[in-house]
């Protein structure tokens, strides 16, 4: 029966949402995500759009290129944070899209005023959704966990170290093609281009509207409500099997959700970020306490896993989740988040396939050796 709703399933995919699923990491070629980025940039002639929602964003190659498209008739917006974890990092791209031959009004740089907080912690929203939406040569709205944060082989070896080799780090992009979807998400990504992001703003409902789609619900943080994938993960119930890949995963009270999970019958398995700053020691002696299956990627070269999904499976139905939300305080109460749930097979499967080649990669080390 599940073969057979699994066609079914994948034909109405290709007929109505046909999503396009693109990985970076070591077993690609460098820079995989980010040409990616530069061909549909290209690809858009005079009277199309390109309207793009990043956290970070170093590529002057890419930033030329979208100025290339602004300058030939394409309409542009970009929502960029003006103050991610390294603040300067975004400098040389602003300054040049900024500047005299640069986007002009296209860009905007969005900085979130922080919350009231104590003088040894710093409570500060950010932008940290990842939103490349595109009019053509066909429609279609990018999600996932990769943003052009480096800048070609010359680059600062400083910043690489502090955020890692992202052009070659585990990565995905995730194009959906849905009308419905493509239509909101674009009107999302002009709606903060357009409107004042304050700090309850983001709380309204024009920020925070889920997006139904034929087979792929979007949802946006923070919120006011339950959050979205905590609120999905215990409807599973008994005798599911959840793999979820995180690059991030620091909140004490996560650790709780999962332990609960298992409790429940949920057969959990999490391949994890090697850095302890990532993914700190405590909570992997936690998870591996709850009898979780823990492990971490390593590559020779620290290379980061910088993937952020989930896999479902309970009765022969099967759903993925992925976006750009981490397993950490800020990602769930403060910061713009954006991630979908789908029970699209084609999306399932390509997410499935990559977790068995990460597993290959995973071990349990004994040391931090990135330390980013």
């Amino acid at each position: 029966m599940w073969i057979l709703l699994s066609k079914v399933l994948a034909l109405q995919a290709k007929t109505f949402s046909a999503p396009e699923i693109h990985f970076g990491g070591p077993d690609y070629p460098r820079e995989r995500l980010r040409n990616l980025l530069e061909d549909r940039i290209a690809a858009v002639p005079a009277g199309g759009s390109i309207n793009w929602v990043t956290y970070y964003f170093r590529d002057i190659r890419l930033a030329n290129a979208l100025i290339q498209a602004h300058q030939r008739g394409v309409q542009v917006t970009l929502s960029l944070e003006g103050r991610p974890r390294i603040p300067y990092a975004n400098d040389a791209v602003i300054a040049l899209l900024k500047g005299p031959r640069g986007i002009g009004s296209a860009l905007r740089i969005i900085t979130i005023p922080g919350l009231p907080s104590p003088s040894s912690k710093s409570w500060k929203p950010q932008m940290h959704e990842k939103l490349y939406c595109f009019s053509h040569p066909e429609p279609v709205a990018f999600i996932g966990s990769f943003n052009p944060s480096g800048n070609g082989l010359e680059d600062d070896p400083e910043i690489i170290r502090e955020i890692g080799d992202q052009d070659r780090g585990y990565n995905v992009l995730i194009g959906l093609k849905d009308p419905v979807l493509v239509e909101k998400l674009t009107e999302h990504a002009r709606q903060l281009h357009q409107h004042p992001v304050g700090l309850f703003h983001r709380f309204t409902m024009n920020a925070s509207s889920d997006i139904r789609g034929t087979d792929t619900d979007i949802y946006f943080w923070p919120r006011t409500d339950a959050h979205p994938v905590v609120r999905f993960l215990p409807n599973t119930g008994n005798s599911t099997r959840i793999r979820i890949a995180a690059s991030h995963i620091r909140a004490e009270s996560v650790v709780g959700i999962m332990e609960k999970l298992v409790k429940q019958g949920a057969d959990l398995e999490i391949l994890a970020e090697s850095t302890f700053r990532r993914v700190t020691k405590n909570v992997e002696q936690r998870l591996l306490n709850a009898g979780i299956r823990f492990k971490r990627i390593q590559h020779s070269e620290s290379l980061p896993m910088h993937l952020k999904f989930a896999l479902i499976e309970k009765d022969g139905c099967a759903w993925s989740i992925f976006g750009s939300f981490n397993w950490t305080k800020p990602s769930f109460w403060l910061n713009h988040e954006i991630a979908a749930i789908s029970s699209n097979p084609v999306i399932f499967e390509s997410l499935a396939d990559c977790w068995s080649k990460l597993e290959k990669r995973s071990a349990r080390p004994a040391s931090d050796p990135a330390g980013y």
